[in-house]
């Protein structure tokens, strides 16, 4: 294994040897991308250095046994494990090698370089690992850099990195770090970038916020940052906040300094309108050659923009077209104690409790909203028991906002002032969607709720109709089945590849497919124990190449396609190439010994005698022997809706209409690409005609019928229509679960009164 790489030898692939900062940086700088360069010191390093010195053991020995809620402990042994980490001599060769590489990056004179830190389970789709790592700003020298190498490693168990992992469920010791050194952008300007809206998830709209000098102070939320939206259609500014900066951090020749700004220039525009373009072009090109949103870091030197780090938007769902409670909810405006930016879209109530410093997050207890002037990660404990957060400074890119959305709790930042205007147990309601904050109780927490009248109605509602939900994250298994419905509708197996985060194909060439299938199998058994009897329908992979190809080893045995929608993907895929599908069926053999609430359903079914193949590769794994067995097929091509008789007869147990891409095809629309996605409508006539003849078709040959696709969940009026046609079972997101129960139990009422 390499101990010491350049940016241009590591690719998006390689995180395991550079970790997710490194192969990203190692990414954009092949694209040429306007990086600064620099070299990696590998994972390899960390954990050969880690097993040599011996530290390895003391570590293991330090964390055995600890209880990662007591914050006291817990500081106290990150502290142990650091000292050791901090004290391992580097072997001698590897630390010339170290200096070698820097003295050709530096070139006559040491440069000023940036040490990151890069974690080999960090930026991956599943988890966002931002902040919990070191980095170091204005390295230079040698000794120095050696000094700032052994302290990344060491924030590896930094007592917030230590938490996170264990909520995380990932390995202390299979988690491994390398360091990306690269040289220092002495910066004019300096902020952070999302390519789409991070509160919203809109995804037209491209987000930047920015402060002047160095942008330690951005993510950290010690400045409230000037906000820019540009539309992503035609790159018009759609939006800017301009807001006063007091300080900033800049390079000084003892290190880093906070230093005033004079004031006729605080309350100048950080980036030139020109500049918000072009970076707003950079990060749109970012975001197509990934194929998801981006979360960017980026810095403006004599003019010249630099991004110097990129990850996944970990928080990102598809926005939903119609407004939510938090928007259409209107208060009274005599009750606004505080406004802010909208940093999370959740509404959350609670007693006040200020915290000055992570020291005194003991004092907060599971229902609290945490009042501070920001958050960092060391927080992070503290801001799980809470249901919201206020923040005197920061953005909506902050530490803060970020963590928020992840945790799913509301969030307003920037108050200015809410550490001095608010006071311990005082009642307040945090709308993280509006950017306020009001007196009192203004609503009930979902929490509350599961305990109150309004939950307690839709938790004994009872509806002919079925009510299922669609899943991917295993996390999330075990709080929704406790919500108000019959079973999971569609399981998406996308979700938990992204989590083993390597190619099928590279497991089968290793000869370790058991490997694969045991991870799958364990997915799988979270969801069908936490939903007991009820059923839980597994979609089967529907990958498309261009997604495959972003695990590692894609790249090998995916094609490049123009339009993945219509190509390698589906029923067709398990029919050219069955190797991978039949891991699938294995992992599901392996789940139905203990659990048989475990279905099948087959995706993107282009023609019947695709079906009977793939019937035919289910029946040789003895599936079908057991009688309790379902197997399901998408209805999301228009050729299953019209030769719907011919695609039952080949032996189905139900349809899933798969309302996205059922709308796409037949429209000739893509929903995700801005130039066409207005004309993507569920409610088109052509559309309401191919669900109510799929319906149908499914009562006339007594065989389930569902639907999965985001339309129940965006157009309530859609539902009744369904119930109407005689569909026996609606599959929609969590969030919409006891609203959709309410509108069916409605419906029906209306059709036997």
């Amino acid at each position: 294994m390499k101990n010491v790489v350049w940016f241009k030898d590591v690719n998006k692939d390689d995180v395991n040897l550079v970790g997710g900062k490194g192969a990203n940086l190692g990414e954009l700088y092949n694209l040429n991308v306007p990086i600064p360069n620099g070299f990696i010191v590998t994972s390899g390093v960390y954990f050969e250095s880690l097993k040599a010195s011996g530290a390895l053991d003391r570590i293991k020995a330090a964390l055995f046994g600890l209880p990662i809620d007591d914050p006291t402990i817990l500081q106290s042994k990150a502290l142990i494990c650091q000292k050791e980490i901090k004290s391992i001599v580097i072997d001698k060769k590897i630390e010339n090698r170290i200096y070698k590489f820097y003295k050709k990056l530096s070139g006559p004179n040491d440069a000023y370089v940036a040490v990151r830190s890069s974690a080999t389970a960090e930026d991956l789709p599943e988890a966002s690992f931002a902040g919990q790592q070191a980095t170091f700003l204005n390295v230079r020298g040698k000794s120095e850099l050696k000094e700032k190498i052994l302290e990344a490693w060491a924030s590896l168990f930094e007592a917030r990195a230590i938490f996170y992992r264990a909520q995380k469920n990932f390995d202390h010791f299979k988690v491994g770090i390398a360091v990306p050194v690269q040289k220092m952008v002495q910066s004019e300007a300096s902020g952070v970038m999302f390519t789409v809206d991070p509160v919203t998830n809109k995804n037209d709209k491209i987000v930047i916020e920015a402060i002047f000098g160095l942008g330690e102070l951005i993510v950290g939320g010690q400045v409230t940052p000037d906000h820019y939206e540009v539309n992503k259609k035609d790159f018009q500014i759609a939006d800017k906040i301009i807001v006063a900066q007091e300080k900033q951090l800049i390079r000084d020749k003892v290190g880093n300094k906070l230093v005033s700004i004079s004031k006729p220039y605080r309350q100048t525009q950080k980036l030139e309108d020109q500049k918000i373009v072009e970076l707003a072009k950079i990060g749109r090109s970012v975001e197509k050659h990934y194929f998801f949103p981006q979360d960017l870091e980026w810095a403006m030197a004599e003019n010249s923009l630099f991004i110097v780090q990129t990850r996944p938007v970990t928080t990102y769902t598809k926005a939903q077209k119609s407004k939510t409670l938090q928007e259409e909810r209107k208060y009274p405006s005599n009750e606004v104690l505080l406004q802010g930016s909208p940093a999370s879209p959740i509404i959350g109530t609670g007693k006040v409790v200020i915290i000055k410093s992570p020291k005194e997050l003991s004092k907060i207890q599971r229902g609290d909203v945490l009042v501070s002037e920001m958050t960092n990660p060391d927080y992070v404990p503290g801001m799980k028991k809470a249901v919201g957060i206020i923040t005197d400074k920061g953005g909506r890119t902050s530490h803060a906002a970020i963590v928020s959305r992840e945790l799913g709790i509301a969030c307003v930042v920037g108050t200015g002032n809410a550490t001095k205007k608010l006071h311990d147990g005082m009642v307040v309601t945090v709308d993280g969607t509006k950017g306020l904050v009001f007196k009192g109780q203004l609503v009930k927490n979902k929490k509350n709720l599961e305990s109150g009248s309004e939950t307690k109605t839709a938790k004994y509602t009872k509806t002919a109709t079925k009510l299922y939900v669609n899943l991917a994250e295993p996390d999330l298994a075990a709080s929704v089945a406790s919500k108000n419905v019959d079973g999971v509708g569609l399981l998406r197996a996308e979700f938990m590849l992204a989590q083993i985060g390597i190619h099928p194909k590279l497991f089968i060439e290793n000869n370790k497919e058991d490997k694969f299938v045991n991870k799958l199998t364990e997915k799988l058994m979270m969801f069908c124990k936490a939903f007991g009897k009820r059923p839980v329908i597994y979609r089967a992979s529907d990958l498309k190449s261009n997604e495959y190809r972003n695990l590692k080893g894609g790249d090998k045995y995916e094609p490049k396609e123009s339009n993945p929608m219509l190509g390698y993907r589906g029923a067709f895929r398990f029919v050219k190439d069955p190797d991978v599908f039949k891991l699938e069926l294995a992992a599901i053999e392996k789940v139905r010994k203990k659990y048989k609430n475990l279905d099948l359903m087959i995706p993107f079914v282009r023609n019947v005698q695709e079906l009977k193949s793939v019937r035919n590769i289910v029946r040789e794994t003895g599936l079908f022997e057991d009688e309790s067995f379902k197997f399901w097929m998408m209805v999301e091509i228009p050729a299953n809706v019209i030769l719907l008789d011919k695609f039952i007869e080949v032996g189905i147990d139900g349809i899933s209409i798969g309302s996205n891409d059922l709308t796409m095809l037949m429209l000739a629309t893509d929903r995700d690409n801005e130039e066409v996605a207005s004309e993507f409508y569920e409610l088109d006539d052509s559309v309401l005609w191919a669900l109510e003849r799929a319906i149908k078709g499914a009562i006339k040959a007594k065989i389930s019928c569902s639907i999965c696709g985001q339309a129940p969940s965006t157009y309530p009026q859609l539902t009744s229509k369904l119930i109407s046609w005689g569909i026996t079972s609606i599959s929609v997101n969590p969030d919409v679960i006891d609203s959709t129960r309410e509108i069916i139990r409605e419906c029906e009422s209306k059709l036997v009164s």
